[in-house]
């Protein structure tokens, strides 16, 4: 019986993997087609699909040399050569690096007049309320191990930025997850442009997983990227089951954990999505709009 429901959950991996492959391939080719052959200054908002979930990227414009890409996702010191330096974080902080992200190839963005501070403070705790139409979420969320993402939750909490938005995408197969974030996922339905949304900023990764087995322990929230580093943004995936190495890579930063609501998204992922991207794939059947936001110290 156990080699039957370990066969089962392999083909749920492959075929998740056979779809990020497949809509990789086909938004590749569309953002192909878009960009300009010359070089552009700005940066872009993106749509990737990383196993089987459609996050939210901001990433920068790159040229369309395949050759280059490969070589700077090979090479992180070729990304990180183009940030700038910053003088050491006196004890207790941390310097972030905020990247502006612009509409240039058709992203939805929402200004919010600046960005964070260039540093920020990494000590203690917050805590992170998701108030819903469901209820209550609440997590911990450690400063001294996510200080910048903590710092522009901080900052986009206090704009409301988050206000009155939907979770926009349940994933329920091979690995099960609930995203949120998106600032212009809002009102009655769902708009295919759902996911597209984010703030005027993005910045690099932090607190990447550890553990060997398990990267997305049930009750973590996550922050969405695509394949390229220093792509985070405002969107999210909250994790309400165990998801293993082999299903997710460590590579979305660890902002905090879950300590009281997790009942909820599991009761969301019960009653699962309209399959609009596929099988157990799509928007929740079950609403969940954030009436607020917050973030405070704990």
């Amino acid at each position: 019986m156990e080699e039957t429901v370990s066969s089962i959950k392999d083909r749920q991996r492959a075929a998740a993997r056979a779809r990020l492959e497949k809509e990789m391939a086909e938004r590749s080719a569309a953002a192909r087609k878009r960009r300009q052959r010359q070089a552009i200054v700005g940066s872009a908002l993106a749509v990737v699909v990383i196993a089987g979930i459609a996050f939210f990227v901001v990433q920068a414009t790159r040229n369309d040399d395949n050759k280059s890409t490969e070589a700077a996702a090979a090479d992180p010191s070729a990304s990180a050569a183009t940030e700038p330096s910053l003088p050491p974080a006196p004890a207790g902080t941390a310097n972030c690096t905020w990247i502006p992200s612009d509409e240039a190839t058709g992203g939805k963005v929402k200004d919010t007049g600046g960005t964070p501070a260039g540093n920020v403070p990494a000590t203690g705790t917050d805590t992170l309320k998701l108030d819903t139409n469901l209820g209550v979420i609440s997590a911990t969320v450690d400063k001294t191990k996510a200080p910048c993402t903590a710092a522009a939750f901080e900052y986009l909490a206090a704009k409301k930025f988050w206000d009155n938005t939907k979770c926009h995408r349940l994933v329920s197969e091979g690995i099960k997850v609930l995203q949120c974030g998106d600032p212009f996922a809002s009102g009655d339905g769902y708009r295919e442009t759902d996911g597209t949304g984010g703030p005027n900023f993005m910045y690099p990764e932090e607190n990447l997983p550890t553990e060997a087995q398990v990267t997305y322990p049930k009750g973590t929230i996550a922050m969405a990227r695509t394949q390229q580093e220093a792509t985070t943004g405002s969107q999210f995936f909250i994790v309400y089951e165990d998801i293993p190495a082999t299903s997710l890579p460590a590579q979305y930063t660890v902002l905090g954990k879950i300590t009281s609501g997790i009942d909820l998204v599991e009761k969301v992922g019960k009653a699962g999505s309209d399959n609009a991207n596929g099988q157990s794939d799509g928007h929740p059947k079950t609403e969940v709009t954030i009436k607020s936001l917050t973030m405070a110290a704990a």
